[in-house]
């Protein structure tokens, strides 16, 4: 049976709680959705599940799709950098995020949840609020 996950409202109904995590949590968990890594279910007993390509597929590959093309610096932005055309630090960071996705490639996130953090991470899950 696949995990589900459940995720808190992050008190959203509740004065004076900053929504701003649920905001970026809902955005992550639409992209993810949008993806095809997770289904959401909602309603009681609710939450998110990992789809059979959520499990195999790349980190490497999930992250570059959340993290979007672009430089890891951005020097052509409203200020452009006046060091960008004879610059040699753009080049070596995009070599290094480039090695950095590179070495994420391999893992899938069945290989990032075996035992011994699969069993912690369900242990860590929040227990069902009694409604």
């Amino acid at each position: 049976m696949p995990a589900v996950l459940r995720y808190a409202d992050a008190g959203r109904s509740e004065p004076g709680v900053d929504p701003g995590p649920y905001t970026h949590t809902a955005k992550a968990v639409a992209k993810l959705q949008h993806m095809g890594l997770v289904e959401a279910r909602r309603g009681r007993g609710g939450g998110l599940i990992l789809t059979a390509s959520g499990r195999d597929a790349s980190v490497g590959g999930i992250v570059r799709e959340l993290e979007g093309p672009g430089d890891v610096v951005d020097c052509d932005g409203a200020t452009p950098c006046p060091l960008r055309a004879a610059c040699r630090l753009r080049g070596a960071l995009r070599q290094a995020q480039e090695a950095f996705f590179a070495s994420l490639d391999p893992l899938s996130l069945t290989d990032l949840t075996k035992s011994p953090t699969g069993p912690l991470l369900v242990s860590l899950s929040p227990t069902p609020r009694a409604d």
